[in-house]
């Protein structure tokens, strides 16, 4: 088996794959071996722009897959440290949204989350009291 290289495949499906990738010749008919395959769509939208990752194959629980090279349109070798860490950081911690130009999204991992019930009662305390403050001036 050859050595282990990122990678962006076109498969002849029009699929576009990001993966670990290490190619194993077997007596002449070279397959590929795929580590934890996604697919990675860069959005744009009013706020930024930001990058969509997610699995190549959504039920299998497995994260090796093989293909065979007649199934591949191109390949080439991704070097991009930044591309390369956004797929790190998803294989670590799955389902990931990172911004490109540098904003991050909200996330329950951030700080407090309320239900809507609590949250409206203490911006309510919040009011009262602020009212409370501005009579007592």
């Amino acid at each position: 088996m050859g050595d282990e290289f990122y990678s962006v495949l076109k498969l002849i499906t029009g699929e576009e794959i990001f993966a670990l990738v290490s190619i194993d010749e077997n007596d002449g008919d070279p397959i590929i071996i795929l580590q934890n395959p996604v697919i990675m769509k860069i959005n744009s939208n009013h706020i930024g722009t930001y990058v969509k990752i997610r699995p190549w194959m959504e039920i299998p629980s497995d994260d090796i897959f093989v293909i065979k090279l007649d199934k591949v349109i191109t390949m080439t070798e991704i070097k991009d440290e930044n591309t390369i860490e956004l797929y790190e950081k998803y294989v670590r911690d799955d389902d990931v949204d990172i911004e490109i130009d540098g904003k991050v999204k909200i996330s329950d991992k951030m700080g407090f989350i309320s239900t809507v019930e609590d949250a409206r009662e203490a911006l309510e305390k919040i009011f009262r009291k602020d009212l409370k403050d501005n009579k007592e001036s």
